[in-house]
């Protein structure tokens, strides 16, 4: 017999016997796993038939009520955090009565706690009907409260809101210098904080605010030496600046004593 005839009815097209691929003419081994051809199970068998209906659905649909039931366990955390919590999820970034408070009959962004804030009950009141400043210090309120009860979620999914809220403002006074720095301060963005602090400190020197947010940003950048020149800065210019009773320095007194008594301890 002639031998290139065996040789072509020996390699003829067929299945590769571990892995199913279709052999071609001729070929000696799987293109697809390398199995020399005559080793295993007989080479040929009938091709594979695509799955059809339930057949085929069935495994797309246990992988999907998995991803589901997947989803309502993290969210299922993330709703049932306590307040306060730092990984405090999408459900704390809601408005709530704890941080948002009660509209006051006045029209005042809000009906108790510090500066305007605080706990309260009733609806929060919709930023919108506010002026561009009352919207920025309302956001500014919320973005402290949620920095200062570690719920670090809700500060980041309010803080573009609240920088863009005081970048829009016309004219911004020194006190909404100081509320823009912080917002940037508690999000980790040390050149805004220290660009508002120097503002500030150009326009008056002495303005503790000025001085607390600038001892801030520089050790935001690890710069000590130049935090503890406005520490002392801070401390020389206290008692004057507070005897002015500036507006600014009632809303904000809890903040400039926390940070007269850390400049002294440092």
């Amino acid at each position: 017999s002639n031998p290139m005839t065996s040789s072509n009815s020996t390699a003829g097209a067929g299945f590769c016997a571990a892995c199913g691929a279709a052999m071609s003419a001729g070929a000696r081994f799987c293109h697809r796993c390398g199995t020399p051809l005559g080793q295993g199970l007989p080479l040929t068998r009938q091709a594979a038939q695509p799955a059809s209906g339930a057949a085929a659905v069935l495994p797309w649909g246990v992988a999907f009520v998995a991803l589901l039931a997947l989803i309502a366990m993290v969210a299922g955390k993330n709703f049932g955090k306590p307040a306060g919590s730092s990984l405090d999820g999408s459900a704390n970034s809601l408005p709530t009565q704890e941080l948002d408070g009660q509209a006051a009959p006045d029209g005042a962004p809000f009906a108790g706690g510090a500066a305007g804030g605080g706990a309260g009950g009733g609806a929060a009141p919709n930023i919108a009907n506010l002026s561009p400043s009352e919207r920025a210090n309302k956001l500014y309120i919320r973005i402290m409260e949620y920095a200062e009860l570690g719920k670090v979620d809700s500060v980041a999914f309010f803080a573009p809101m609240a920088l863009a809220s005081h970048e829009m403002l016309d004219g911004p006074t020194l006190d909404e210098r100081y509320h823009y720095g912080r917002i940037a301060e508690v999000t980790g963005n040390a050149e805004v904080a220290k660009a508002q602090a120097d503002t500030i400190i150009k326009e008056q020197p002495d303005n503790l605010l000025g001085l607390l947010l600038a001892a801030r940003a520089a050790r935001m950048t690890k710069n000590e030496s130049a935090a503890k020149g406005f520490d002392g800065r801070l401390l020389k210019a206290l008692a004057p600046q507070l005897a002015t009773q500036a507006e600014e320095y009632v809303q904000h007194r809890a903040e400039i004593d926390r940070a007269a008594s850390d400049a002294q301890k440092k």
